[in-house]
């Protein structure tokens, strides 16, 4: 199996970032906007098959838009872009990670998110774009602590 290497994302993965989520029907309407969205990409031979992105709300963050070209799913590549993200968000000094997913639950379950109420999650993220314009009620919003004694272990590459 070949292997992925995943980076921070640059600004020239911004157009091939773009064209994952909307093929993948994620919302991209909002980025660029004043919130940065810290994005990192699986890379393998040049080419970008994943991505997935964090906003920061002081000690809360928003998981969003990971996204999995359809040739890399089932390959773990996922699960690697979760792990990168979580160890990022943890050394921000964020202690609550936060998502809201139609399709995906499961997926996120395996990894030790919870299902919550919407109106529970941390008020900064309830006033993400995402929150309040691109994720509309039917999506489920999930949660996972992350523990500063433990930080989650840095991502496999």
């Amino acid at each position: 199996m070949n292997r992925h290497s995943i980076r921070p994302a640059t600004p020239d993965d911004f157009r091939a970032i773009l064209a994952l989520l909307d093929e993948a029907s994620l919302p991209t309407q909002d980025l660029g906007n004043a919130r940065p969205v810290h994005f990192w990409v699986a890379e393998l031979d040049g080419h970008i098959d994943g991505a997935g992105g964090l906003e920061q709300y002081g000690d809360a963050g928003l998981l969003r838009s990971l996204v999995v070209t359809h040739a890399a799913r089932g390959t773990g590549l996922g699960i690697a872009l979760v792990e990168t993200l979580e160890h990022a968000a943890a050394t921000m000094g964020v202690s609550q990670l936060v998502l809201l997913t139609r399709t995906a639950r499961s997926f996120f379950e395996h990894r030790g998110y919870s299902v919550i109420p919407r109106e529970t999650a941390p008020d900064g993220v309830r006033s993400s774009a995402e929150f309040r314009v691109f994720c509309p009620a039917p999506a489920v919003c999930m949660t996972k602590s992350l523990d500063q004694t433990t930080q989650p272990t840095p991502p496999r590459t």
